[in-house]
């Protein structure tokens, strides 16, 4: 097995964020202004497909912002496999992970 270290690339998960900021690049090149997003300017792109309506139904809860910006975060953990705990690992195709969910789900 080759030897992964914290300069490897996949040492980490994607970095969502810039990803999603150059498809909005490729997209709407016109919205970006001193390399930030100008909010107005992609409003006026998107026209009626922008909901300005206060009311609606939403699922929050304190932190909301705080876990979306985590979830964005490159990981750096590593799933490992375990064969000396499984059970039939030559035959079997399912897998036990342990770890933190957050963190888990970005590796996967």
């Amino acid at each position: 097995m080759e030897q992964i270290n914290n300069n490897s690339a996949e040492s980490k998960s994607l970095d969502i964020k810039d990803e999603n900021i150059d498809q909005l690049k490729q997209l709407f090149p016109d919205v970006f202004s001193e390399g930030k997003i100008d909010f107005d300017a992609l409003k006026a792109v998107l026209g009626e497909a922008i909901d300005d309506a206060d009311e609606r139904y939403n699922f929050t809860w304190n932190g909301k912002n705080r876990a979306r910006q985590i979830a964005q975060t490159p990981s750096t953990g590593t799933l490992r496999p375990s064969k000396e705990d499984s059970v039939n690992w030559d035959e079997t195709e399912n897998l036990f992970i342990e770890g933190d969910n957050l963190e888990v789900l970005k590796l996967l």
